[in-house]
């Protein structure tokens, strides 16, 4: 799976590849820094005095890291999917490999840190599921007709609710098939250029 980044996304990473790599190794700590206990504007206003910049072109700059090691922790991309995400960005092989080792480090402590998080949309906590079959009914002695229940649990935070969804066996395996298809397409080399050059 590939990131698509936006074009703001994109221009507040394209001031990484205008200072030096080791201050990229930096904003990559002030970033994990940041989502542990939130932004601070003095970090924020040394760091653009040592670097002679707009205070706002550090803070995009770091927000646009953030952004960018909290998505791909999220997605749990690999090290191929993460080199070609960051590949439209233009930036030098040595600045690229150096985001792929902050991504690395520092992915498993991003997703920990984003599982404490509350949800803002409901995740999935658990599926209990049910296969009804009518055997006969009075107009009809001899028939199978099968039906499958599914009850979806969901969890936002502390709440959590459930849907029921019902469908035949025929029809749940067609819908398993395509998306089985669906992720298999995005695993190829075609669609990885197509999400490359999308903008």
């Amino acid at each position: 799976m590939l990131l698509v980044l936006s074009e703001d996304h994109k221009e507040h990473l394209a001031f990484l590849s205008k200072v030096e790599t080791a201050v990229v190794g930096e904003f990559g700590r002030i970033a994990l820094e940041f989502l542990r206990r939130g932004t601070s504007p003095k970090i924020y206003e040394g760091a653009a005095r040592k670097l002679c910049v707009p205070v706002e072109m550090v803070q995009h700059g770091v927000e646009g890291l953030m952004f960018l090691m909290t998505e791909s922790s999220k997605h749990m991309i690999s090290e191929v999917d993460f080199l070609d995400s960051v590949l439209v960005l233009g930036f030098g092989l040595e600045l690229n490999q150096i985001l792929l080792q902050i991504y690395l480090q520092h992915h498993s402590q991003i997703r920990s840190i984003l599982s404490q998080l509350p949800p803002s949309l409901p995740a999935y906590h658990n599926l209990e599921w049910r296969l009804d079959v009518q055997l006969a009914s009075r107009s009809v002695r001899q028939q199978i007709n099968p039906m499958v229940t599914m009850r979806l649990l969901l969890k936002r935070g502390r709440d959590s609710s459930s849907r029921v969804l019902q469908t035949d066996p025929s029809t749940l395996l067609h819908l398993i098939s395509t998306l089985e298809a669906a992720l298999a397409t995005m695993k190829t080399s075609h669609a990885r250029r197509i999400l490359r050059n999308i903008k």
